[in-house]
């Protein structure tokens, strides 16, 4: 008789440099320092700067729960042959609506290098092919371009502006949105 029971994290995923993989308490100094960079925190929506103590493993803790109740699935992005942890990404679903949210960071010493754009083209895989999505979409605070060039490059179009949208650091800040449906993602994986 097959387990019936509800899974309690995401399937690992594979990239030619990547492997995307739930996270462990293990994982949480290190989620922290690289989390608690200023940088990731100025570019980010919900990384709060400074990162407290017991935030990331309190973050880390809520994965399994909240992946098995169908509200998200939370990766470490690490290096495959390192398995050194480089960042996040993870999907929040809409499942009444067939839709995720996708959002991610990467360590600041490892920008500019292709690991966002190689580690959301695995995510939107797993979104459109593994969770039947209808729409992945996503945003960034406006002055994160770098992040903008990430989800143009998986085939995302911009849909709009939400001009002064969100308060960050006590200013309010213009929040840029992207989204990909499936149809358009499947042609472009037939053009590849």
């Amino acid at each position: 008789m097959p387990d019936e029971r509800p899974r309690r994290y995401p399937p690992d995923l594979h990239t030619e440099r990547l492997t995307l993989r739930p996270f462990t308490l293990v994982d949480a100094a290190r989620v922290q320092r690289l989390a608690g960079d200023e940088a990731i925190a100025r570019y980010t929506l919900n990384i709060p700067h400074p990162y407290e103590d017991g935030m990331a493993e309190a973050w880390i803790e809520s994965h399994p729960d909240r992946f098995q109740a169908g509200e998200s699935a939370t990766f470490a992005i690490t290096l495959r042959e390192e398995r050194l942890l480089i960042g996040a990404i993870g999907l929040t679903f809409a499942e009444r609506h067939h839709r995720a949210e996708m959002g991610y960071w990467i360590a600041a010493d490892r920008w500019g290098q292709g690991y966002g754009t190689e580690a959301a083209r695995a995510v939107l895989r797993y979104a459109f092919a593994e969770r039947g999505l209808h729409k992945v979409m996503a945003t960034h605070l406006a002055p994160n371009v770098a992040s903008g060039r990430v989800m143009l490059k998986i085939g995302m179009s911009q849909e709009g502006v939400q001009r002064e949208h969100v308060l960050k650091n006590d200013r309010y800040e213009d929040l840029v949105l992207y989204g990909i449906l499936r149809e358009e993602w499947e042609r472009q994986q037939g053009e590849s």
